[in-house]
């Protein structure tokens, strides 16, 4: 985009939203924010990550607003903060999940006449807050975009150039009905079977006996226990089909061990093997 500074506003300075006020102070936008606790917008500030605060006053005169907050929290606020965005600021959220959100947002959006898409960024660490915010979070990660209107070409392209100072490897455009399909495999399920494997009384004593695939297996058992149950609530119908399909698969692995049945469990273990194969090239 040419002509100018540009202004980001920032709403929410955890992992996610912090990242971004360093990925675009970086390139040289001016980094509005807002965050409930204000000593982390502070040490934002002092940090020399944010420029300075994102209210009624300031938001409209924005080039892009990243609603980076829990899905409930992200529509209140922009229930509270919509009637002063105007017409200047493309607004994506950055909720994990995106049919509640666009639900409440699209029509939001419309009524008072902002522009609004959905988005997530697909990146992440187990760690969360401001203090593990970095600049190069999103650099070759994909953001997921849910618009409004799949045929307003001048949008989407304005957003990919409102996004090139985060450096995302590729944005991909699809309903808030196929994201959170998508999203509960490969994200919500992968969180849930780590935080119950490492429930097992036998982790407590790992140490000496683990390598990468106990590594592998509880990164993410790690998390932020309210967001994570709220997001999983919010899309429990897909999260529910994809743990009743875990479950099903499992219980075969189990009576096959306890049938000694070992042609049937090598065929199980087979048919993972190919599947890894197929569904990752």
């Amino acid at each position: 985009m040419s002509g100018g500074e540009k202004t980001v506003g920032v709403v929410g300075l955890g992992l996610i939203g912090g990242s971004f006020a360093k990925a675009y102070h970086e390139k040289g936008w001016r980094v509005l924010a807002w965050n409930r606790s204000r000593s982390v917008y502070d040490f934002a500030v002092m940090s020399g990550a944010v420029d300075g605060e994102l209210n009624e006053e300031s938001i409209g005169g924005c080039d892009l607003v990243l609603v980076c907050l829990y899905p409930q929290a992200a529509i209140a606020y922009l229930e509270r903060l919509g009637p002063f965005i105007g017409k200047k600021p493309v607004v994506i959220d950055c909720c994990g999940t995106k049919r509640v959100v666009c639900a409440a947002c699209f029509p939001l959006a419309e009524r008072l006449g902002f522009t609004y898409l959905g988005g997530h960024p697909m990146a992440g660490t187990q760690y969360s807050g401001f203090k593990y915010a970095r600049s190069n979070l999103y650099h070759g990660a994909p953001m997921v975009i849910v618009p409004p209107d799949f045929d307003d070409i001048f949008l989407l392209g304005r957003v990919k150039e409102l996004l090139a100072p985060a450096e995302f490897g590729r944005i991909s455009v699809t309903t808030a009905e196929k994201h959170d399909e998508m999203i509960a495999f490969t994200s919500q399920l992968a969180h849930v079977v780590s935080n119950a494997y490492i429930k097992s009384p036998t982790a407590g004593m790992h140490k000496g006996f683990s390598a990468g695939s106990y590594k592998d297996m509880t990164r993410v058992a790690w998390l932020n226990p309210q967001m994570w149950a709220e997001l999983f609530l919010e899309n429990r119908d897909f999260l529910e089909k994809e743990l009743d399909g875990l479950i099903a698969c499992l219980l075969q692995y189990k009576a096959a061990m306890e049938a000694e049945d070992l042609p049937t469990l090598v065929r199980l273990l087979d048919e993972g093997r190919r599947r890894k194969e197929e569904v990752d090239g």
